[in-house]
């Protein structure tokens, strides 16, 4: 995983070359061309006051996004049949912020990083941690969000389980495929006796667990506190510190388009759009000072 410094140093220059490159071209009275002959809005990636990085997608003017759309309060389909959650806002600011329109693809967890690397679509953004053995295969954006592991059990059926430490010989828990926590539990619970059950998605096996079919899930703290809302029957009961952090994958043969990514990102961060984001879909929580506003 990326080191708190690291990512933390990479947004100040980012921020630095941001606020550089403005001064540049109120100096120069505009901005500074890219290089290449006449390109289109989505090969450069102009938003007018700011030089983002020369960039291109796989199709002109759009930005391909693969996503789970099945992990709220990230990534959801609401009613109407249009896509919402956090991860969905803050790419389509950050996108606006190049020129593009967003199109959302479906695909599964498991097999979306070699699906963009493969330049099946032109980023994942599906609450996905920044992980060794995924940078194996992606290249990752700055981190946007900080997160942590979690233990949901159906408090009905089971109200004495409050830590992973009570569970043992006989007891089902499930965890969803490709993820960190399936990684976390596999690590830490199966010494103990534990049995896994994976789920190809993340609302099949909170289905499970409130029927009674298995003890507890390890998931993503924010996803499962959502998903459990108006499920009285299930409780979140310990929080799991992994150190973890999501960020945007990319195909490592389109480094531009990951550092347009980031370079409009920080814009989204200095401007308060991060802020307002964040408030609206983890309201009462503090935002991050490292997504705090700076101008």
């Amino acid at each position: 995983m990326k080191g708190m410094r690291i990512w933390v140093a990479t947004l100040v220059a980012i921020f630095a070359l941001v606020v550089a490159s403005c001064a540049s071209n109120e100096e120069d009275g505009g901005e500074t061309a890219p290089t290449g002959g006449e390109p289109t809005a989505s090969e450069t990636g102009a938003t007018g006051g700011t030089a983002i990085p020369a960039f291109t997608t796989l199709q002109e003017g759009v930005l391909q996004v693969a996503n789970c759309l099945d992990y709220p309060p990230f990534e959801s389909v609401d009613a109407s049949g249009d896509e919402v959650g956090f991860d969905i806002d803050l790419v389509e600011a950050i996108a606006g912020r190049l020129g593009l329109e967003v199109e959302w693809i479906r695909a599964d967890f498991d097999t979306v990083f070699t699906a963009v690397a493969g330049g099946q679509f032109d980023m994942v953004a599906a609450a996905a941690t920044i992980t060794d053995e995924r940078e194996e295969v992606v290249d990752f954006s700055v981190p946007y969000y900080a997160s942590r592991q979690s233990l949901t059990v159906n408090a009905t059926e089971t109200p004495d389980i409050t830590s992973t430490d009570q569970l043992g010989d006989g007891d089902i828990v499930g965890v969803q495929k490709g993820t960190t926590g399936k990684l976390w539990a596999e690590e830490n619970l199966v010494s103990q006796g534990v049995e896994l059950r994976t789920f190809q998605l993340a609302s099949d096996m909170f289905r499970d667990l409130e029927a009674g079919n298995i003890v507890g899930i390890i998931n993503d703290e924010p996803a499962s506190a959502e998903i459990i809302t108006g499920l009285p029957d299930l409780a979140l009961v310990q929080a799991i510190d992994t150190n973890e952090n999501y960020g945007f994958a990319f195909a490592p043969s389109n480094p531009e388009l990951r550092e347009a990514m980031n370079a409009a990102f920080a814009e989204v961060i200095a401007d308060g759009t991060y802020a307002e984001i964040f408030g609206t879909y983890f309201p009462g929580v503090e935002v991050p000072a490292e997504f705090q506003a700076t101008a």
